[in-house]
């Protein structure tokens, strides 16, 4: 469908974010200052800047948006303040460490991390404390049943109070040990009946509305539809799209990026949705892979596997799929994943839209078919999916690390024979890619180790590895042969999917 340009008729309101309670009014912040350094020239210093790109978490802050499941109102959801830059944050509300509790009456959260002795030197506590917090609100969050916490706790990813501990994955300190911090989540109970916090921080929508803010020779604004956005992008050839900002909020804070136009899409109601047909899943691109993840409730196992491996939660927190596609890294997690899953894009521009398969959306490093106008509005799965999947992620850490080989299986067996074989790579040439030669080994082949062995030395020559600081050619190539055969001796029986 054409779209038109309108922007809105009525000036902005006075922009703000509601802090600990209190509206304070962003003023004259730049486009480009990050939600932490805004705070912190606030007073509320109880953030910290580890390493400004969103790995060690002692950023961490509180932020209330729509239920993650798509069906809970608002929940607070746990996001890393050194990446969002604080004009995105404009008529929302955000809690730090010093608006959880206080000296004399201390939040439970703060309260066991004091029992526990899960605080040392103190510098990452109160980003730990966010995250638990979030987790500590989070909309079905219940008492594990007592079969599934018999023996070692720490053998399960959830506590027996249901508190999962992958909501700390992004916060790194280790200098009081993990276990009391570990100790500490396990010990909450539930929220108060009625939570007196969760009360009084809630009542405000969490819709955004249309912001534009100019200062130090740079324009920030957030549209209210894909039209607006489409032609903002269109006038503006350099805009820079924002979404969580995990990978733009990277370039303000180590390379010392300062795009001249930034355009905010993540609260765009068009790529906000997540439906399933009868033949296909359909990907609001602005959905965080947080939310993502908990709407598909497993539906789509690939996927299930990729997300608790792509970076941390806090990241997940905000990072989306269009964010991830539209950068083009050719080590990009997801890429990987949609390419075995024959996913499409719709591109949507001031002409109308179009369907782009993912196959041939990479052009080049870091290019694309997309065209500076043009926007990823959604990403859709075909149905029925293969039934054996797996992701496997090579990397110097087995969490919150960048991938040297990511590969990704969908293949379907019957009768102990492949039928069909779909398999997407990251890390091994110069754009994210699909294994055409492998796939077409695999094809017609039994099943068995003997059968499997000689085609992964053809998947081991797949694309063009290179050597660098994360691994050689060689190795990547050495791995790539490895994730076939250890597909197999996970699955060697048929028609069953890998989880």
């Amino acid at each position: 469908m054409a779209t038109t340009s309108r922007m809105p008729t009525t000036a902005a309101v006075t922009a703000f974010v509601t802090v600990n309670g209190a509206d304070l009014p962003l003023g004259d912040v730049t486009p480009h200052t990050t939600t932490l350094d805004w705070l912190r020239d606030r007073g509320l210093t109880g953030s910290k800047e580890g390493c400004a790109e969103g790995e060690c978490g002692a950023c961490a802050i509180m932020l209330a948006r729509a239920g993650s499941d798509g069906t809970t109102a608002t929940e607070w959801v746990a996001v890393n303040s050194c990446l969002v830059p604080v004009a995105a944050l404009d008529g929302q509300e955000v809690v730090t460490a010093e608006g959880l509790g206080t000296p004399d009456r201390l939040h439970p959260v703060q309260q066991e991390l004091a029992d526990r002795g899960g605080s040392q030197c103190g510098y990452c506590s109160p980003g730990f404390v966010c995250s638990m917090a979030a987790e500590f609100y989070r909309s079905g969050r219940t008492a594990a049943e007592p079969d599934h916490v018999a023996g070692d706790v720490a053998d399960h990813e959830h506590g027996p109070n249901g508190f999962d501990l992958d909501a700390l994955s992004g916060n790194l300190c280790r200098c009081t040990g993990y276990r009391p911090i570990r100790d500490a989540a396990y010990a909450l109970g539930r929220p108060e009946e009625p939570d007196p916090f969760a009360q009084r921080r809630l009542g405000r929508p969490t819709a955004a509305r249309y912001t534009r803010l100019v200062a130090d020779g740079a324009e920030f604004v957030r549209p209210t539809d894909v039209a607006e956005a489409v032609q903002l992008l269109a006038d503006h050839p350099g805009a820079v799209l924002l979404a969580g900002s995990t990978d733009v909020g990277v370039d303000l804070n180590i390379k010392g990026a300062r795009p001249p136009f930034l355009v905010a899409v993540d609260r765009l109601p068009e790529l906000r949705d997540l439906e399933v047909t009868h033949d296909e899943i359909r990907i609001g691109a602005a959905l965080s892979l947080t939310e993502i993840d908990r709407r598909l409730d497993g539906r789509v196992p690939l996927l299930a596997q990729l997300f608790p491996q792509f970076a941390s939660r806090l990241i997940r927190n905000g990072a989306t799929l269009g964010g991830n596609l539209g950068t083009a890294s050719s080590i990009g997690d997801s890429a990987a994943a949609l390419l075995a899953l024959e996913a499409s894009l719709v591109l949507a521009g001031t002409d109308g839209e179009r369907v782009v398969p993912l196959a041939d959306y990479f052009t080049g490093y870091r290019q694309t078919v997309r065209n500076p106008g043009e926007l990823i509005r959604e990403v859709r799965v075909p149905l029925p999916l293969a039934r054996t999947t797996a992701f496997h992620k090579i990397a110097k850490r087995r969490f919150d690390d960048i991938s040297s080989v990511a590969v990704a299986f969908a293949l379907d067996v019957v009768d102990n024979a492949v039928t069909r074989a779909r398999i997407g790579l990251g890390g091994v040439a110069a754009t994210p890619i699909r294994a055409l030669r492998t796939e077409a080994a695999l094809e017609g082949i039994p099943w068995t180790r003997g059968s499997v062995e000689e085609v992964a030395s053809v998947l081991a020559a797949e694309g063009t590895p290179l050597s660098d600081h994360r691994a050689s050619g060689r190795y990547r190539s050495a791995m790539l042969g490895q994730s076939l055969l250890k597909l197999q001796a996970e699955h060697a029986t048929t028609g069953e999917e890998v989880r």
